[in-house]
């Protein structure tokens, strides 16, 4: 390792660029995972395009606390400080009190984290009478961050978190810039050298600015397609190559770009199309609510009807499923309001701290 840092040269065998590197599999949240075909030349122009993105040099120092079994902490993380030869400070897993100690030390210049450690990070320092000493990045992905978690950790840390937006098939996809507005609640634009767009679902047609549709990308960094699995594979691309994320979205006049939801989780009431994001970004805001998941279950008149599981916000007075609702009433039209509300201790995760929606349903049952 010391000689090749020293040299910067390699004399051993070098990969095909087309040859499969990883088999990494999909988080598996609206249904069965698949196994998506990385190749080396994918793993290298993500590792460059996140790099150049975020600024990421020798110099920088990363405390990863996320599992190398998925792509954002294997594919981003690592690969991420061999292409730059920075340091990486890795920890077999996320416990909070840890991360502040080591982030209070101010050796640490990047954390990246899914949104679930941003939240106990907050709640971890609300205990203690000094925050750590900024850092140049920290970063969220994997699942949506809330507006909320977004504010608290800029109050509480003096930093605000730049989000971005991959998957297992393309690794990185959009980010927030890292000079410039970091807006809450959205993931920003392409990754240099890549493309994005938003389709309608069913004309597949681009749409204009803030209206809602399906994210496509294309670059170098999209996948080979699914192991063993040609059918997966052809419904995945269109005929210029464009790969068919599953992911619903909207941008901006500028460019900014809002996930909405999946596609598969899209649901259709009466004719009406509702984004579940939409619903639960509404619910959040309660403050008697601490985080909350909606899914589409059968309804005979309508096809499927809105219900939504909801954390209590601990220290905070009860708030009545009727309440919830009526507080849904007043901020959107009268379809996208749940019909039922179901409280819950904690909503159903994944590894990657992705709400499993499947999971939820049988939750509301």
């Amino acid at each position: 390792g010391d000689d090749l840092a020293v040299s910067g040269s390699w004399d051993g065998i070098m990969p095909d660029p087309d040859g499969i590197a990883v088999i990494g599999y999909t988080s598996g949240t609206t249904g069965r995972s698949k196994g998506a075909m990385l190749r080396h030349r994918n793993l290298a122009a993500n590792a460059v395009a996140v790099t150049t993105a975020w600024h990421w040099s020798g110099s920088d120092r990363l405390l990863l606390m996320l599992p190398l079994f998925h792509v954002h902490g294997l594919c981003v993380g690592m690969h991420g400080t061999f292409v730059t030869g920075g340091t990486v400070d890795l920890r077999r897993k996320f416990e909070a009190s840890e991360a502040l100690d080591v982030l209070t030390r101010g050796e640490t210049t990047m954390f990246f984290g899914v949104p679930t450690m941003y939240t106990r990070l907050i709640a971890e320092a609300s205990g203690r009478s000094h925050r750590p000493p900024p850092i140049r990045l920290y970063v969220s992905g994997s699942a949506p961050l809330s507006a909320q978690t977004f504010a608290e950790f800029e109050a509480g840390f003096g930093q605000a978190i730049l989000e971005r937006y991959g998957m297992t098939e393309t690794i990185m996809n959009l980010t927030n810039p890292f000079d410039g507005e970091r807006r809450a609640g959205t993931v920003g634009g392409p990754f240099p050298g890549q493309e994005a767009r938003i389709v309608d679902v069913r004309s597949r047609v681009p749409v204009m600015p803030e209206v809602d549709g399906e994210i496509q990308v294309r670059g170098p960094h999209v996948f080979a397609g699914y192991w063993n699995r040609p059918d997966a594979t052809e419904e995945a691309f269109d005929a210029d190559g464009w790969f068919n994320t599953g992911d619903l979205g909207r941008a901006s006049a500028d460019g900014y770009v809002t996930i909405t939801g999946r596609a598969k989780e899209l649901i259709i009431s009466g004719g009406y199309n509702i984004y579940p994001r939409e619903v639960e970004e509404i619910l959040e805001a309660h403050p008697a609510v601490l985080e909350a998941a909606v899914v589409g279950m059968p309804d005979a008149d309508f096809g499927e009807q809105v219900v939504a599981a909801v954390v209590r916000r601990p220290g905070v007075p009860d708030v009545s499923p009727d309440a919830l609702i009526e507080f849904c009433r007043d901020q959107v039209a009268s379809y996208k309001k749940p019909r039922r509300i179901v409280f819950v201790d904690a909503l159903p995760r994944n590894a990657m701290g992705k709400v499993v929606k499947g999971d939820v349903k049988v939750l509301v049952a």
